[in-house]
């Protein structure tokens, strides 16, 4: 007999409540995301796809898709939608031509821009019901779990890009009078 260490009801009670959660949770946060980008004229996976283009600089469709969590089509097509807007190119590279990359347009630029800077997290649910918990122990709920889960489900290069895309929020972005700005670009001598 296999033996498991964990019990058909675990299983099911953990996989009902991280679903529950989840749901509840991500309805939230769409609800929020959607009033935050609202005025651009954007959806969310558009919105994403942005953020990818930004944080990625020359992001394959293929990179789009798995780190936006979303079909090939559905990066394509909503990339091909921000394309016709003048917000995104595409190309292809010299050394690869079976993938076709994204790149921001300054318009394309200039937007997630002005998007960050619109960011007020008094209009984040997620971000106010977690304040509680600062203030009681001085620093935001930690994620490491949650991440760990994601992790085993999407990968290590999941997780890097995610890494990567956070890192360079906080290299590429200051707080001006309450605002998101983008960092001025260190001169090159």
């Amino acid at each position: 007999m296999n033996e498991r260490p964990y019990s058909m009801k675990e299983a099911l009670l953990f996989t009902q409540r991280i679903g529950q959660l989840s749901k509840a949770l991500w309805k939230s946060i769409e609800k929020d995301w959607q009033n935050w980008i609202k005025p651009y004229d954007l959806n969310i996976n558009e919105h994403h796809i942005l953020c990818i283009a930004y944080q990625l600089n020359g992001a394959s469709i293929s990179d789009v898709a798995n780190f936006g969590v979303m079909h090939v089509s559905t990066a394509f097509n909503f990339s091909k939608k921000l394309e016709e807007r003048g917000l995104l190119t595409f190309s292809k590279k010299e050394n690869d031509k079976r993938n076709t990359y994204i790149c921001l347009t300054e318009k394309g630029e200039s937007m997630f821009l002005s998007i960050m800077a619109e960011f007020n997290p008094n209009n984040s649910s997620a971000f106010s019901a977690a304040l509680p918990i600062k203030e009681l122990y001085g620093k935001f709920p930690e994620l490491l779990e949650v991440m760990t889960v994601v992790k085993n489900i999407y990968g290590d290069d999941f997780m890097e890009i995610f890494e990567k895309s956070f890192t360079n929020i906080e290299d590429n972005f200051v707080e001006v009078n309450g605002q998101l700005r983008q960092n001025d670009p260190v001169p090159v001598k």
